[in-house]
């Protein structure tokens, strides 16, 4: 099937679940998902994942954070950054060491459990900044702390997977544009966050303020989006997830006098389009091939998939001060892999850490507890909402 009428599907799809999910209260992302499942080669097998799909599937997620980045509150994000290190430092540990020594009791070699951990301790906090703002919670204390530590979640697991392959020997990240020596990933990555600072402090505003006086309507929002993707793509050059560069992207153009009109215009947009093709490219990915030989690991791996980045962020959120409700919220906020676990998983099987049955095992947990996490970050934000 071509493109477009791939595209006329999925959109046309995802607009009528998210009617559904909005009738029966539950987020619209989840609708999305599962439409990728059904249309997907897991079911109606309609839509195969394509090099376009994803490439719009990139956008999307790039776009979400973006927005979520323009959104976010500076005075924010600077209070909560030690709560959201503590949470991100327990929301990596605990699934490396719990789902890694369940990997080994499973059968599998020391090299795949460990990188089976390494895999889950990425979170994705795409779709919970997606639930959050339904909530109008994402500049909320629990928001905050939830993005900052995804940040921290994120350089962490680039550097977790850096040291893997580097033990390994094996050149496959090197498409990802960033070197296998650890030392020289940690240098770029350390320009790439001068360099945010020069963006939020001086390069955006300055931009922004010169595409003011261009005689294009449009002129701010095509700058906002170039300053977007341009910083999407150097986060991935050193080694970073695009994802994170767009949100610092968002938060340097969200301090310029023009956030508002670029907001109004990127949104619809990124809504309408991009954003929903990035969640059914999640469930596009799953397959039913060899399911039920490997339940027993799928049911335990995603039971620890889920409990491990809950519990470890809950855990994070306490020791930082937070009661048990704020807690709640921060934890089940953690739980989405997404996109990160699903490019880490591929990394290390294009690297040949895991072979291609256990990669579809993982990518179907992936999946799963993706799903949930919607659903159980919902029922946290109405738990803390009662209470408040």
């Amino acid at each position: 099937m071509s493109f477009i009428g791939s595209l006329v599907i999925i959109l046309l799809s995802t607009t009528l679940a998210g009617h559904v999910t909005a009738r029966v209260g539950v987020p619209a992302v989840l609708g999305q998902l599962l439409i990728g499942i059904i249309i997907g080669p897991g079911v109606l097998n309609f839509i195969h994942s394509t090099e376009l799909i994803e490439q719009f599937a990139e956008i999307g997620v790039i776009l979400l954070m973006f927005m979520a980045g323009i959104e976010s509150d500076m005075k924010q994000l600077r209070k909560y950054f030690r709560p959201a290190l503590l949470v991100a430092l327990s929301g990596v540990l605990l699934p490396v060491i719990l789902m890694g020594t369940a990997s080994l009791l499973f059968g599998y070699h020391l090299q795949e459990s460990l990188f089976i951990g390494v895999v889950f301790s990425a979170t994705s906090v795409s779709i919970s900044v997606a639930v959050m703002r339904e909530f109008k919670a994402l500049n909320g204390k629990e928001g905050t702390t939830v993005l900052g530590a995804a940040v921290a979640d994120d350089i962490l697991g680039v550097l977790l997977l850096s040291l893997m392959i580097a033990l390994v020997g094996n050149s496959g990240t090197a498409n990802h544009g960033s070197s296998n020596n650890i030392l020289v990933q940690l240098v770029f990555q350390g320009i790439f966050f001068a360099g945010v600072f020069l963006l939020v402090r001086w390069i955006a505003p300055s931009i922004m303020n010169l595409s003011s006086k261009l005689l294009i309507p449009t002129s701010r929002t095509i700058s906002a989006v170039i300053i977007c993707l341009s910083m999407a793509y150097l986060a991935e050059f050193v080694g970073l997830s695009g994802a994170i560069g767009a949100f610092f992207a968002g938060i340097a153009v969200g301090q310029t006098p023009t956030k508002e009109i670029v907001s109004t215009n990127i949104e619809p947009i990124s809504n309408a389009i991009f954003v929903p093709v990035f969640f059914v490219s999640i469930g596009l990915s799953v397959s039913f091939n060899n399911f039920l030989t490997s339940l027993p690991f799928i049911v335990t791996m995603t039971i620890l998939a889920v409990i491990t980045k809950w519990f470890g962020g809950e855990l994070g959120a306490l020791l930082a001060g937070f009661d048990r409700n704020s807690g709640r919220v921060i934890g089940t906020g953690m739980i989405a892999r997404g996109e990160m676990a699903l490019i880490t998983a591929q990394i290390g099987f294009n690297a040949h850490l895991l072979d291609k049955a256990l990669y579809m095992d993982i990518i179907f947990v992936i999946v799963i507890a993706t799903l949930l996490a919607p659903l159980l970050l919902r029922w946290s934000l109405k738990k803390l909402n009662q209470i408040n």
